[in-house]
C-alpha cells in the first residue's frame, strides 16, 4: 500500500496503480475530468500509463452541467 493525497484528503491505495485505475476505483469518469499530479496537468492520453507513487498529490476536477 502507498499513501497519496487526492483533493486534499489522504488516501491509501495499492502499489502500481495508474491514474486511470484510481479514477475508475473512485467512480469518476475520465471523460469529464481533469487531473493535476504534483502541480502538473496530466494529458488524458497518459492516464493509463502514469503510475502513482507514495507522496503524490492529485487534484481531480470534474465537469458539472447546469445553467
Amino acid at each position: 500500500m502507498i499513501c497519496i493525497e487526492m483533493n486534499g484528503n489522504r488516501k491509501e491505495i495499492e502499489d502500481d496503480v495508474s491514474i486511470a485505475q484510481l479514477l475508475e476505483q473512485s467512480e469518476i469518469s475520465s471523460r469529464f475530468c481533469a487531473v493535476e499530479l504534483n502541480l502538473e496537468i496530466v494529458p488524458k492520453d497518459e492516464y493509463g500509463s502514469r503510475r502513482l507513487v507514495s507522496g503524490d498529490k492529485l487534484e481531480v476536477v470534474t465537469l458539472v452541467g447546469g445553467g
